[in-house]
């Protein structure tokens, strides 16, 4: 079983347009508008624009520097079990190494986030609600612990949980651009 593509007969169609007058003009889509015989607009999607014509919202600024803290911490803290597995006497030298870089690597999630939350660009929010999503748990396995991690464990969650709060803030959602849900034609 065979199956062909009638080509010919819709760019027969496009070419000779709606002047044709056979009454057989094929209707896909609008008829105002040119398009694909699908009736696939070729017309791009318009993006969400930022509302950057004021100046910076004071939460925006803040999730911000609260990303771009907990980033450098993470850059902190790599590269000292690097420099610890490297020139210390650790149990494991090459798992003090590999903490230390994935401590490193990690820490691009929230400095990317945070810079585009001060260029106010609407895709650095997910990145940024990710960033203390995960510090959550991380926070809480701190607060299970003894000695000095419970008190490192309290300042990580009061940080995650506010910067979750400045994040889904409406003030922060508008100056990012971003609409939500029943939102998009507005």
């Amino acid at each position: 079983m065979t199956c062909s593509v009638p080509t010919e007969r819709y760019r027969a169609q496009t070419e000779a347009g709606p002047e044709r007058g056979t009454g057989r003009e094929p209707h896909h889509g609008r008829r105002d508008r040119e398009g694909y015989p699908s009736g696939v607009s070729s017309e791009q999607t318009p993006t969400t624009t930022s509302d950057d014509t004021g100046p910076r919202p004071r939460r925006l600024t803040y999730a911000a520097a609260l990303a771009a803290l907990e980033g450098l911490a993470l850059v902190a803290g790599g590269v000292w079990l690097l420099v610890l597995g490297l020139a210390g006497e650790p149990d494991d030298r090459g798992q003090a190494v590999t903490g230390g870089v994935t401590l490193i690597a990690l820490a691009l999630l929230p400095l990317l986030a945070a810079r585009g939350l001060f260029a106010r660009r609407g895709w650095s929010r997910g990145p940024a609600v990710i960033t203390q999503i995960m510090a959550l748990p991380v926070a809480y396995n701190m607060l299970r612990s003894d000695g000095v991690a419970i008190p490192a464990g309290i300042v990580l969650a009061v940080v995650a949980v506010t910067g979750l709060v400045l994040l889904i803030n409406p003030e922060t959602t508008r100056a990012l651009g971003i609409r939500g849900p029943g939102n998009a034609g507005k």
